[in-house]
């Protein structure tokens, strides 16, 4: 049973029926009013931030899940780049991970189970055996509360108790959605504890640059600055090793199609996956201005470079997308989006070797991703 906890770290929370979008619809075609609902007790809401640039980002309070994002194209004209659905019944009722904020941790903890400081505690096994994405009720589930809104941005927390999905720890988390004047999107996590834990925070956007869900993307070009990558075990826990991105499928130290090597039949990694569903070593050394990844549309012309703090990046080639049908009932096929999540490493809980998830008491864990979007004609 997960405890009940008090909050430790005050946060001025504002009231959200007086910043919530009353527009009638966004440039997505969003009706505003289809978002408002009740769950777990608290209104479902739809916060829209803008710039002057032609951007538009539409944001709900339920699992703080990025449910659009405008850019233009190279023609000047906006194009929707995430999936999604256009109601809160759409992401109430469905399993998949459009667009939401991941947490406690990011990614698979192996076999469910983790020590920190000579304690064991057992996960909620809700991937084979391993702990996925913050176990049977993760931060995709959750309702986060307003803090704060101006026209390009707004800041949602939320109190993550101890025990609670088993835990340690009662974490206090932010997360700030900022739209830039250079038509970027920057995502900053913040979290705070009352005992010693485990944070590994990430968002799980399926981009799309060719704006049409009902085609595959395997046309776009992907650029990771990576020369290593984390092999992983059957169930798709990285085996400690850090193995050379050269003369593999996992090699994008070039840009190319993601159609390229996709589904190698003679990659063991490509088949446990089927696709890529596995994590990049950035050379980035978590200097938030050197360029972590590129994705673009031969067909948009829109390109999104991707900035990070984070050591390293999953890439998810959208494998198990299955007829979802989505925004403007487009039905979405399988690969018609790709995940870039930055974030630590899978299991990192349970390598010595991999860069440390563990936060303390007394210490401010903070985290920030850019995702920049331009045009190439």
């Amino acid at each position: 049973m997960n405890k009940v906890a008090k909050v430790i770290i005050p946060i001025a929370v504002a009231a959200a029926a007086a910043t919530a979008c009353t527009n009638k619809t966004t440039l997505s075609g969003i009706d505003p009013k289809a978002f408002e609902g009740e769950y777990d007790g608290k209104n479902t809401e739809l916060y829209v931030l803008t710039n002057d640039k032609g951007m538009e980002v539409c944001v709900t309070n339920f699992g703080g899940r990025i449910v659009s994002v405008v850019v233009p194209d190279a023609q000047g004209q906006p194009k929707d780049v995430v999936l999604g659905f256009d109601s809160i019944k759409g992401y109430l009722d469905s399993d998949i991970n459009f667009g939401a904020a991941i947490g406690r941790y990011g990614n698979r903890i192996a076999n469910g189970r983790f020590t920190l400081d000579g304690t064991e505690y057992v996960l909620f096994q809700n991937n084979g055996t391993n702990c996925l994405h913050g176990g049977k009720v993760g931060y995709d589930r959750r309702m986060f509360d307003l803090i704060e809104q101006g026209k390009n941005f707004v800041k949602l927390g939320l109190l993550d108790p101890d025990g609670c999905e088993s835990f340690p720890g009662n974490l206090q988390v932010a997360i700030t959605y900022t739209v830039g004047d250079d038509n970027s999107l920057h995502l900053k996590y913040e979290g705070q504890t009352d005992a010693p834990t485990v944070f590994n925070p990430t968002n799980h956007s399926y981009f799309n640059l060719n704006a049409d869900g009902s085609k595959d993307i395997l046309d776009c070009t992907l650029y990771i600055n990576s020369d290593l990558y984390t092999p992983t075990d059957e169930s798709q826990i990285p085996t400690g090793e850090l193995a050379p991105v050269e003369g593999t499928v996992f090699d994008f130290t070039a840009a190319k199609a993601l159609s390229v090597g996709l589904d190698d039949p003679d990659d063991v990694q490509m088949q446990i996956g089927q696709g890529w569903d596995h994590n990049w070593v950035l050379n980035t050394k978590g200097d938030i201005k050197v360029l972590a990844a590129e994705l673009y549309s031969p067909k948009t012309g829109i390109a999104m470079d991707i900035y990070s703090s984070e050591p390293g990046l999953q890439v998810y080639s959208g494998n198990f997308i299955n007829g979802e049908v989505g925004k403007g009932g487009v039905a979405y096929v399988r690969r018609s989006a790709i995940c870039l999540e930055t974030q630590h490493y899978p299991d990192s809980p349970n390598k010595e070797d991999f860069p440390s998830t563990v936060l303390r008491p007394g210490e401010k864990f903070e985290s920030e991703t850019i995702y920049a979007f331009s045009v190439k004609k």
